[in-house]
């Protein structure tokens, strides 16, 4: 038997090392009461009906964008971006930049911007007796992403 490759652990990726920036028109946030984040792109798949064949074939036929997170209770900005529609029918569009490095980590840097985001449930007023820290749940959409930055491949990944 070869003897096989296998990942350092000093590789993997420190979460609470990670960066998230909220650009809402032309005001940048450093997010840094975010707790928890999480962003899928899901891709639309159809199935294709082939003469000849038994089974579907199946095509990319388009994505839908999701985020969520989990921040600190302590800042208005979505509030504020949920006052303003209320009062005035305009939902702003605005950026999550999201960067994760783990010094101690061969894997680098990774960046991802989303662009096109919508934020769908806001939290308006809350408290809880005897807890001891408040925080909220956010959630919404988003049209696209970028990615400036990619993680290194770590020794071993690629096999040819």
């Amino acid at each position: 038997m070869g003897q096989s490759v296998t990942m350092n652990g000093k590789d993997a990726v420190y979460g609470s090392l990670a960066e998230c920036f909220i650009t809402i028109g032309d005001r940048r946030y450093n997010f840094m009461s975010m707790t928890e984040f999480e962003s899928k792109w899901e891709v639309n798949i159809t199935e294709v009906p082939i003469l000849g064949k038994v089974g579907m074939g199946h095509k990319a036929a388009g994505g839908k964008g999701t985020w969520s997170g989990t921040a600190h209770y302590n800042q208005s900005v979505f509030r504020e971006m949920a006052n303003h529609y209320q009062k005035t029918g305009e939902m702003p569009y605005f950026e999550i930049q999201v960067s994760n490095e783990d010094p101690s980590s061969a894997a680098g840097r990774q960046t991802i911007v989303h662009r096109g985001c919508l934020c769908d449930t806001f939290a308006l007023a809350k408290f809880q007796a005897g807890e001891e820290l408040l925080d909220e749940e956010l959630s919404g959409t988003f049209e696209e992403w970028d990615m400036p930055e990619t993680f290194n491949e770590l020794d071993g990944f690629a096999t040819n």
